[in-house]
């Protein structure tokens, strides 16, 4: 999806124990509005973004990656994550601070990304078990310190077949909510084949301990039509059965991702055939330059859904 701590922006082009997936909700208009923030480390704060009383409104820190940059390239950890969004900016005062003057507001981590310092992030593992202790380890770590409500699986590389990244991240998720250090968790797959079978194994043994479905509806590109983005979002109905699939666009400046006002309208349509559960963007980093324009009118599309579970 992004990048992180001294890395250029990537936006990726246009996605064993075994658990009885339990059917989540079928599709219905909600009000949870997401925004990511502090990957590009241009000084953005959670005070910056406006947030509108009448949404659900998650703040999402990108990253966290299990990668260090002590070696060069930088290299795998197995688990144990460090921190790559500015938390010098987006401190654990600065979270508790927006989360007491904005009820609506909870605040995650995003896990993976597409690069670290210019370099490819894979999800790469010693053995399900070494990587599984060591991330709930880790991330309970960071959950902590930050009093965090969430995290949300961005990885979009893989050295690891679909069953092995399932296991992991599906174990990873039931820990960490049993332990009761997050209430929710999300995934953010995008069209490409690869990376639809890693997150479709993992929606197929987990996905009942999966809350939203982050798509990246806006990696389809640049000629993507309102009627194409519609049907791409019911084919993910059907990819992620009983799933809370939320649209998406980016305010980063490219020519290469469907158009804001293609997703806002198709968005719209998506609301009027009560399937809108929310919107992310992608990024609050990038929307600043536009005085939160589109931030705005995606909340304002929100606001009159109901509050959802």
């Amino acid at each position: 999806m992004g990048c992180s701590k001294l890395i250029a922006l990537v936006l990726v082009p246009a996605l064993v124990a075994v658990h009885v997936h339990v059917p989540m909700a079928s599709a219905a208009n909600s009000n949870l509005f997401r925004d990511y923030i502090g990957a590009i480390f241009n000084g953005v704060k959670f005070t910056d973004v406006p947030i509108n009383p009448r949404v659900r409104f998650d703040f999402i820190m990108a990253f966290v990656i299990d990668y260090t940059t002590a070696t060069e390239p930088p290299t795998p950890t197995n688990g144990q994550f460090n921190i790559f969004w500015q938390n010098s900016v987006l401190t654990a005062s600065a979270v508790a601070a927006i989360k007491q003057s904005n009820p609506n507001v909870r605040v995650a981590i995003s896990l993976g990304g597409a690069t670290v310092n210019d370099r490819p992030v894979f999800f790469n593992i010693t053995s399900a078990d070494s990587w599984v202790q060591n991330a709930v380890s880790s991330l309970t770590s960071i959950v902590q310190e930050y009093n965090l409500d969430g995290i949300d699986i961005d990885y979009e590389q893989f050295q690891a077949d679909p069953a092995t990244f399932a296991e992991c991240i599906g174990r990873l998720v039931t820990t960490l909510k049993r332990n009761g250090v997050i209430k929710f968790a999300s995934i953010a797959p995008y069209g490409n084949a690869d990376v639809q079978r890693h997150y479709q194994a993992l929606w197929a043994s987990y996905g009942s301990v999966i809350d939203y479905v982050n798509f990246q509806f806006y990696a389809y590109g640049a000629s993507t039509t309102e009627a194409q983005y519609v049907d791409f979002f019911n084919q993910q109905l059907v990819n992620y059965p009983g799933g809370n699939i939320l649209a998406s666009f980016t305010t980063a400046p490219t020519t290469t991702s469907v158009p804001i006002n293609t997703s806002l309208s198709a968005c719209q349509t998506l609301q009027s055939q009560g399937k809108l559960y929310g919107i992310f963007i992608w990024a609050a980093d990038h929307s600043r330059s536009q005085g939160f324009k589109y931030d705005t009118q995606a909340q304002a599309l929100l606001a009159n859904a109901p509050a959802g579970y």
